[in-house]
């Protein structure tokens, strides 16, 4: 209809509305209002910006003072919100920038040339030095993948990633990705494969079909809901509500035929990835039945329904059932009036008398039974002495032949009898026990989809209660993960052993949405040399992951005693309220909950405002205040600023979590959990790291 064309938005004006003072925010909204009521209204205010690269650079006045850069293209009905900003800053970022579609990827891009394009640039550069990173790559093949042609010399004189990384934000996302990836090792013909480049010639002034690809989706969205339109701006820097990685939403917006498992470091964008899925599906699936979202802690499950909530339409959040694994199989079997009460941790009487009966011929320690209960028994679904002397023990320090399983099996058959007697089973036994009864049962249940989140932290008979939660076909498992974040001792899975094959349909989230490469870097080196699982019996190595972003180095400060430290903790936080930064923004991370309300008491004796970050509990974003949390509560969170206070010896390993384990083995395991808390902790900083450490430092520092 002529006068009412379409608007995009685009994921750095966004960023740049979150950045103006309220009374421009409200001018914004009014102008788009009248643009949406009438693109050719006088009070618009179109302006040519004659010093613009892009001719098709037009601004638009929010008051007298500051602009909104638009895209006006000659052809078509969409125009482009690019920039908002103080009028002279915002014409120079229309000077700088160029907003055209690439004619072999066919993406809408916005970048940042530096010069125009000097085709002896890379001549002078080949001679000056060290071999070029892409010499080997032509113009069209460097444009294939995502290099804006006005860049492509300036591409050519890149030597090594710290050259590419000078490029990175006047980049188009998806072009620095490529290059990335190919400096990685990442052949061309991978990388090109992987972006499904159009088959058909691109018309570059066709600007609705651009939007339409999943490159252009990564960084604009069309708005054509005002509800949406709202909600994107009442929270403007919360992107990932609105805005993909086209690796991201093929993962999303696919009808996958079978199972599919996702990796992905802390960061990539994991548990974004699984909510939009769970959305699509509450949109794509036929029928009125249900997707059940799990996850293995209540922290983690109460966060995602809150969030959930944000991006779903209330028909959408009414067909997703978000909950944790523990609390779904209680609320299951409680229905079908199971006779036993779960038991959730060792029932440490019952545990006793068991070990009581311990043969002292098989010299082993006590943790030796814990281990070997955990790790063998439960794990693969024992319930025999018959079945004890077959199963395999692979990965456990200490053997034991045919004789000691039979004196170790007493042990662990007394312990289920004496559970019986007060009418508990542990909650393994209980996944068993609702697996059993649905897969007598097929049609108990109507959820047509499960998604996990968080896949690491659960064991084998969880796996093999989920796969018979849902009915094997297409779209039915959803299965997010990774192993260097697996901080609840749990087993390493294997998920084709549980019934669920996702062969063929496997991939991994490589890029950083939320750490900083400084922060990213020194987090990875704590797991660094560490053998980690793919969740499906293979190893995940961490080759081309790299963040977006850059920033300081993480500060590591050491304090002879606890009031030195505590001295640094106030004063950083009021230097941080001086600079007018939200105190809401900054979580202060210890290894327990002792040491966490340690802290909480300093701050409260120095009337500074803080929230203790309690299980099940979520972080209401408005509430003011520093956040306090141990290591395990902050996973799933992210904060601008992440104060990792007392790494000390005596709390980073916590000594109790190793030495309780068994045998050398076990401690190993141990160990890479502790390390994994740490890995978890940093990662949850968007802008900076600060790791405090008192006393004697930990050995991990």
């Amino acid at each position: 209809m002529p006068g009412r064309p379409k608007m995009a938005m685009s994921s750095d004006f966004l960023d740049a509305f979150a950045k103006l003072p309220k009374p421009q925010q409200r001018g914004v909204r009014t102008l788009i209002s009248r643009f949406n009521a009438d693109s050719t209204a006088s009070g618009l205010n179109y302006e040519r910006i004659h010093a613009a690269r892009d001719p098709a650079m037009r601004s638009l006045r929010i008051d007298q003072g500051y602009r909104a850069i638009v895209l006006k293209p000659e052809h078509g009905g969409v125009h482009m919100l690019l920039w908002a900003d103080k009028h002279d800053a915002a014409y120079t970022w229309a000077e700088r920038h160029e907003c055209r579609i690439n004619a072999e990827t066919g993406a809408l891009q916005v970048y940042e040339p530096h010069t125009e394009p000097d085709a002896a640039a890379a001549a002078l550069a080949e001679a000056a030095g060290p071999p070029l990173a892409f010499r080997n790559l032509r113009d069209r093949e460097l444009a294939r993948l995502g290099v804006p042609v006005a860049m492509l010399a300036e591409a050519r004189t890149v030597r090594d990633d710290a050259e590419l990384d000078a490029m990175q934000s006047r980049l188009p996302l998806e072009a620095y990705e490529a290059l990335f990836l190919y400096l990685a090792g990442e052949s061309y013909e991978d990388l090109v494969r992987e972006r499904e480049a159009p088959e058909e010639p691109v018309d570059t002034r066709d600007f609705a079909a651009a939007l339409a690809r999943d490159d252009s989706r990564g960084r604009f969205v069309v708005v054509d809901d005002e509800l949406e339109l709202e909600a994107m701006l009442n929270a403007p820097l919360e992107r990932w509500r609105v805005f993909l990685h086209p690796s991201q939403r093929r993962l999303v917006e696919r009808q996958w035929n079978g199972p599919t498992r996702v990796l992905g470091a802390a960061g990539t964008g994991k548990t974004v990835v699984a909510m939009h899925r769970a959305r699509w599906l509450a949109r794509n699936m036929p029928g009125r039945g249900r997707i059940l979202f799990i996850t293995f802690t209540k922290n983690l499950a109460a966060d995602i329904k809150h969030n959930l909530g944000a991006i779903c339409k209330p028909e959408e959040s009414a067909r997703i059932d978000v909950t944790n694994l523990d609390r779904w199989v209680t609320r299951f079997l409680q229905g079908r009036r199971y006779e036993f009460r779960i038991g959730f941790g060792r029932n440490r009487e019952a545990w006793q008398r068991a070990l009581d009966l311990k043969s002292a011929e098989l010299d082993v320690p006590d943790a030796f039974y814990d281990d070997e209960w955990e790790q063998v028994v439960q794990a693969h679904g024992v319930t025999s002495r018959e079945e004890y002397l077959r199963v395999s023990r692979v990965g456990r320090g200490a053997r034991l032949n045919r004789a000691a399983r039979v004196e170790a099996w007493r042990v662990f058959e007394e312990y289920r009898t004496q559970l019986a007697e007060r009418g508990v089973k542990e909650v393994d036994d209980a996944y068993r026990d609702a697996a059993s009864l649905l897969q007598n049962d097929r049609g108990a249940l109507d959820y047509v989809a499960v998604i996990v989140d968080e896949a690491q932290d659960m064991g084998a008979q969880a796996y093999r209660l989920v796969r018979h939660i849902v009915p094997a076909g297409a779209n039915d498992l959803f299965v997010v993960g990774d192993g260097h974040q697996r901080i609840y001792g749990r087993n390493k899975v294997v998920l084709g052993r549980c019934g669920i094959d996702v062969r063929g349909r496997s991939r991994k989230l490589r890029l950083n949405y939320r750490t900083t490469e400084e922060t990213r870097s020194w987090a990875a080196r704590f797991l660094a040399g560490r053998a980690v699982d793919d969740l499906d019996g293979g190893l995940d190595v961490d080759k081309g992951i790299t963040s977006l972003t850059r920033g300081p180095e993480p500060l590591l400060e050491h304090f002879d005693n606890r009031h030195e430290q505590s001295a640094f903790i106030v004063a950083y936080l009021k230097q941080v309220k001086a600079e007018d930064a939200s105190l809401r923004g900054v979580c202060i991370v210890a290894r327990t909950r002792r040491e966490r309300d340690a802290i909480a008491a300093t701050l409260t004796e120095h009337g500074l405002t803080h929230v203790a970050l309690e299980a099940g509990v979520v972080d209401v974003a408005e509430t003011e205040g520093v956040r306090l949390a141990t290591m395990h509560r902050v996973k799933g969170l992210e904060f601008d600023r992440v104060i990792m206070a007392s790494i000390n010896a005596d709390l980073v390993p916590l000594p109790a979590a190793i030495d309780a384990r068994g045998d050398a083995v076990e401690r190993e395991s141990a160990e890479t959990e502790e390390r994994a808390l740490v890995y978890v902790a940093a990662t949850r900083a968007k802008k900076e790291l600060v790791v405090l450490s008192c006393g004697k430092p930990s050995r991990f520092l």
